[in-house]
């Protein structure tokens, strides 16, 4: 059965798409930790990141840090934060947190976006890819 993941990159389910290329897909949380929180995903569904070969890893990274750079010119914050830990969905994510101090890293304080307020942020990092 396919991930939540796979069916936002095949279009199956909505998403406020950031970037993608072959292998990558990037699009806004939909419970984000704070504004402009994404989520870099590769499209091929792998459940770990360690699982991925080295090649992919690299190019994961490589594709994060373009998106990262991207909301770092678009969201006003002190550094954009990046983890992986995700366990509630069995497919490899990087999360870019825009950090205004360590509680925006917690997953604890959720930030609520009006469907507006997504697309804005989603343009305003897409204009600086």
């Amino acid at each position: 059965m396919a991930s939540i993941f796979t069916k936002i990159i095949n279009g199956d389910m909505p998403s406020y798409k950031i970037a993608e290329d072959e292998d990558h897909f990037a699009f806004l949380d939909i419970n984000p930790n704070s504004k402009g929180h994404t989520l870099c995903v590769p499209k091929k569904e792998v459940d770990k990141i360690l699982d991925l070969d080295e090649e992919s890893y690299m190019k994961l990274m490589a594709f994060s840090r373009k998106v990262g750079l991207a909301i770092q010119k678009a969201v006003p914050c002190k550094r954009v934060g990046m983890t992986v830990i995700g366990l509630e969905v069995p497919h490899v994510h990087v999360h870019l947190i825009p950090l205004q101090s360590m509680a925006n890293a917690t997953f604890q304080n959720k930030e609520s976006l009006t469907s507006d307020e997504f697309e804005a942020v989603a343009e305003q990092i897409k204009s600086h890819l």
